[in-house]
């Protein structure tokens, strides 16, 4: 296979799983997340009901992953395409700074209080405040998330561009 046309499918399936994600985060927060949230902490324990089976935390870290992976590859297959260059730079530092360092460090936290300790280890007061919190940090995830997808999207289309013939 050559060079270009890896180069074309991995940047397609990253700018792809990318988008995905995004969608993924918008749906949890207008669809999931008033749900959880409403009500703490009893809507807490009711959501680890729910999510007994399958939840976000069973498919946006496998997600995050090949994210990563594909924002790595990408950068790598792009490094010459001076025009692309630092959009996909940039996605990928937005994708590890603020997606996922920004998880492991703001919210990985709160998901163990909220829905790991609960009432049994923690006040309602104290639930309810890291909840708060939760969604708080949420919108500033949803918001880099999407900025990560249009610099993914603004990087392959700006390799196609480099590309194309004159």
């Amino acid at each position: 296979m050559r060079l270009h046309t890896l180069s074309r499918i991995v940047t397609t399936l990253y700018v792809w799983v990318a988008m995905v994600a995004f969608g993924g985060i918008l749906v949890e927060t207008i669809v999931i997340y008033p749900n959880v949230f409403h009500d703490p902490p009893a809507s807490l324990a009711r959501a680890v009901g729910f999510f007994e089976v399958t939840g976000p935390a069973d498919l946006f870290p496998p997600m995050g992953a090949l994210t990563v992976a594909l924002a790595v590859a990408s950068a790598a297959l792009l490094w010459r395409v001076r025009p692309a260059r630092p959009w996909v730079l940039a996605s990928l530092a937005s994708l590890v700074v603020g997606e996922f360092l920004f998880s492991v460090l703001y919210f990985w936290p709160r998901n163990e209080i909220m829905f790991t300790e609960g009432i049994a280890v923690h006040s309602a007061e104290v639930l309810r405040r890291t909840a708060v919190e939760f969604e708080t940090g949420h919108w500033a995830r949803l918001a880099v998330s999407g900025l990560t997808a249009v610099l993914a999207f603004t990087a392959h289309q700006r390799s196609r561009r480099a590309e194309a013939p004159a």
